[in-house]
């Protein structure tokens, strides 16, 4: 069987016997309309609101928030849709960094399209540590909840997102565009610490403390007008479904749309699990940490699960690489990672955690003995890969997750 494994914007070839092959699964194909007619349709028909050009008139201090380069969401096409209907420069423009670094001048082309040139001046760039920001108060479960003063000050509101799994939030998308999205340092690191808890999982909502925050803090800016046009996206990074109008209820919907595309039947489990996370969810190796968490869930005890990113910006954390290499034993990592919790140090903890039950692979562009150092053990290309679990077990069951960043599997 020869199967073509994304890599970057190219891909690796790779064989693997038909008899060890269980499958390549991907998000399930939807239909799709064209974009500006989803897009579209779902302004004009929004939950739980009134339309957008009704609900911008009046307003004084119009603010968007964006997601930056590193999220598949297609701002572009939605601002492209927005242009026909409203002057988008009355307007300013937040990108949702969270703690990632400013978008690239190609990913500004990415996020604002053919719209860029004339909202250039009208763009801010979040940043956690530097932006001033409005204490909101404290969560239920002790988060401080520091928000953007541009974000909190406005008196209109509207949140460009999509919706799909994420692995400790749940979901991404709704109310993860305002915290951590344009949160502050401190306050992202107390949320992403809750990550460490069990309940902290894909597709997970209730009972979920990092999504709590994030609703909490939405709750104490309760009565603020906020519009938002959320889309899920299919395996093409297709728009698929697009929910506007009130945030919370929007969410929800897209919810039910993401699962439709992003949870994925598979037959069982397997011995070997190759999760890729594609282009543009392969910047570095902290964002990169997602399509193992996905993966495991196809993966048996005892197997291996081997991530493929080009990682093209690096490692993307120093402090999370140090944590999971400080020693050979995933439980010493877990442990140390409670004792002295740092931003970056959940990843680390999502990773032991695997590797007390698995063997963990890495095809990437980083230095081997980088991988090797983090308890991965590092093969040039997928086939190297393949062919090691082949000649320690020949009669290996091997599943590809091709999207694996955005793919949960599941056990029918």
């Amino acid at each position: 069987m020869k199967i073509d494994v994304k890599y970057g914007k190219d891909s690796q070839p790779v064989e693997i016997p038909e008899s060890n092959f269980i499958g390549t699964f991907y998000p399930k194909d939807v239909e799709c309309s064209p974009p500006g007619e989803v897009i579209g349709a779902s302004i004009e028909n929004p939950l739980g609101s009134e339309t957008l050009q009704e609900f911008l008139e009046g307003g004084e201090d119009i603010v968007f928030i964006v997601n930056d380069g590193t999220r598949p969401t297609p701002t572009a096409k939605v601002l492209e849709a927005l242009a026909d209907k409203i002057d988008l420069r009355k307007a300013r423009y937040i990108i949702a960094t969270g703690n990632h670094r400013a978008p690239t001048e190609e990913e500004y082309d990415f996020i604002f399209g053919s719209q860029y040139g004339n909202l250039k001046d009208r763009i801010i760039v979040h940043n956690a540590k530097e932006s001033e920001v409005v204490n909101l108060g404290t969560s239920k479960n002790g988060t401080p909840m520091e928000v953007n003063k541009i974000a909190v000050n406005s008196d209109r509101m509207v949140i460009i997102t999509s919706v799909e799994p994420h692995y400790f939030a749940g979901y991404t998308g709704g109310r993860k565009s305002f915290l951590p999205g344009v949160a502050s340092f401190k306050t992202i690191e107390t949320n992403h610490r809750l990550a460490m808890s069990m309940e902290a999982q894909s597709l997970a909502l209730e009972g979920n403390p990092v999504h709590e925050d994030m609703m909490d803090a939405l709750n104490a800016v309760k009565g603020k007008k906020i519009f938002s046009i959320q889309m899920v996206l299919d395996r093409h990074q297709n728009i698929y479904k697009a929910v506007s109008g009130d945030l919370n209820m929007a969410f929800a919907k897209a919810v039910e749309y993401a699962n439709e595309v992003f949870s994925v039947a598979i037959p069982g489990k397997a011995d070997v699990v190759i999760s890729v996370a594609p282009y543009p969810m392969d910047v570095d190796l902290y964002q990169s940490q997602k399509a193992l968490d996905n993966g495991k869930w196809a993966l048996k005890q005892g197997g291996t699960i081997v991530m493929v990113s080009k990682c093209r910006e690096g490692l993307g954390s120093e402090a999370f690489l140090t944590q999971l290499s400080s020693s050979t034993d995933p439980n010493v990592v877990i442990d140390n990672i409670k004792k002295e919790y740092k931003l970056g140090y959940h990843k680390a903890a999502k990773m032991a955690e695997i590797m007390t039950w698995a063997n963990v692979g890495a095809v990437t562009d980083l230095d081997p003995e980088i991988i090797s150092k983090a308890n991965m053990t590092p093969y040039r290309t997928v086939q190297e890969a393949v062919d090691s679990a082949l000649s320690k077990n020949p009669d290996a069951e091997f599943l590809i997750l091709m999207d694996g960043s955005v793919t949960i599997p599941r056990v029918e």
